[in-house]
């Protein structure tokens, strides 16, 4: 269905553009211009060019990267002010640019993009890690940390020193040099090819669709039906009816199509996405990711990348999150059992035995045969526009926020399906930020549900 991969961008507006303790440099690319407009400044959508992206990337690293060694070699003693929040401070220029290059990887991606990307990608890793092996920057981080651990800071201040201080020392800050070398090698090989999964994994979902005739529709509802044929027009075949290979168009097509062999064409398809055996697999990319990511933590001494990953998490060690996972797995697997029981018994009628492409075709039967429950005629009540008053409606209870429409055209949007509310405290009535709403699939456009910060509120 065309409703149903939705994407929630915030931009929090409660700080105003961020300062900085030296002039920015003097350039005319639009990607980096202060924000300007209403709500203190919103992004340039409107004027956002792909073409300015690489230029520029290479004016914000520059310039972050001398703010960087001006924290590194300040000739004061360390402390909160002149190294963390001059640290936080010095990449205002990349925090302007990266909302037109998020939008331009998850939502508008095209073809000429991901080739950029692919030259983008270890660029701005080698940039960060040459930031991240900073050896006098970190000792001067090092030693803020170190003092606010005999004399706490503020809590906020706390907070952020402690984050800061762990972010360098699991980058590999505290490596030799030889090892500070390689472990860089292995970053800028590794965001090449999280790059190329991503972009495989999005031109299967483009590259495959399955097309249906008219005498191919039984189960499928009338919603259905009209955003299929919607989406086979859109691709030049008129009078077809498209079922795409993301997930907002098979989990319905599985759930109600009558046509087993049509089910399990597009489970397949959908669940084979970078693993076709062509130019877009990602098996190979898989192996050699597991392989560097293996090395990258043994530089640090870790015995395997899931140590290094929990360590600053709630389960902290591999340990806790498996002892987590066992506990649950016998309820867990001793409920699917009973599931797919009622499910079989069903099934039986048909002289199947149920495989994975007919799971959620049995459960909907199933639903219905035990609970008079059918999910077509609960839909009514979960329309996007209901589904949304619901989000506002908690995000009221929850934090006091009130939401209003931003008229159509008082701020630039990316896309003529993009959104825009206000986000205002209800007692007080002060602004508190925007929310941008993209909710439909279209080509160029990753499936699931994300949110993404424009711009955030810091203390």
């Amino acid at each position: 269905m065309r409703i149903a991969v939705c994407m929630m961008v915030a931009l929090s507006l409660m700080a105003c553009q961020p300062a900085t303790s030296e002039e920015e440099p003097a350039t005319d690319n639009p990607l980096l211009q202060p924000w300007t407009g209403p709500y203190g400044g919103v992004p340039a959508f409107d004027q956002a060019d792909m073409a300015d992206l690489p230029a520029a990337f290479e004016v914000a690293m520059a310039d972050e990267m001398a703010r960087v060694e001006a924290i590194a070699n300040d000739p004061e003693p360390a402390t909160f002010d002149n190294t963390i929040a001059a640290l936080e401070r010095s990449d205002a220029l990349m925090n302007r640019i990266y909302p037109y290059y998020g939008i331009w990887r998850s939502n508008l991606s095209t073809p000429e993009f991901r080739e950029m990307q692919a030259e983008l990608a270890p660029k701005l890793s080698a940039h960060s890690s040459q930031i991240m092996q900073n050896e006098a920057l970190f000792q001067r981080i090092k030693t803020v940390y170190e003092a606010a651990q005999e004399n706490p800071l503020p809590a906020d201040q706390q907070r952020l020193v402690e984050l800061v201080y762990t972010r360098f020392a699991m980058s590999g800050a505290e490596l030799d040099a030889a090892a500070k070398a390689r472990y860089a090698e292995i970053n800028q090989e590794l965001a090449t090819l999280h790059t190329q999964f991503a972009n495989n994994v999005l031109a299967d979902e483009e590259g495959y669709v399955t097309y249906l005739a008219a005498d191919q529709l039984g189960g499928l509802p009338d919603s259905y039906v009209k955003a299929a044929a919607k989406a086979a027009e859109d691709r030049g075949k008129p009078g077809q009816y498209a079922v795409t290979n993301t997930r907002s168009s098979m989990d319905p097509f599985l759930t109600y199509s009558d046509e087993r062999a049509l089910r399990e064409q597009v489970w397949r398809t959908y669940y084979a996405r970078g693993d076709n055996g062509d130019e877009h697999d990602n098996n190979a990319l898989i192996t050699r990711i597991l392989q560097l990511r293996d090395e990258r933590v043994g530089l640090m001494g870790f015995d395997n990348y899931a140590q290094w990953r929990l360590q600053d998490r709630m389960a902290k060690t591999p340990e806790a999150a498996n002892g987590l996972l066992e506990a649950v797995w016998p309820a867990a697997i001793a409920r699917v059992k009973e599931e797919v029981a009622d499910m079989q018994a069903i099934a039986d009628a048909d002289g199947i035995t149920i495989a994975p492409w007919d799971y959620r075709y049995y459960a909907e039967k199933v639903r219905k045969a035990k609970y008079d429950l059918d999910s077509d005629e609960v839909k009514q009540y979960l329309q996007l526009d209901k589904l949304r008053e619901a989000m506002f409606f908690v995000a009221g209870e929850l934090f006091h926020f009130e939401f209003a429409p931003v008229p159509e055209g008082k701020v630039p949007v990316y896309h003529p399906d993009v959104k825009v509310w206000e986000v205002t405290d209800k007692t007080s009535g002060a602004h508190i930020g925007l929310w941008y709403l993209d909710p439909y699939a279209r080509p160029g456009k990753r499936s699931g549900a994300w949110a993404n910060t424009f711009r955030s509120h810091t203390t």
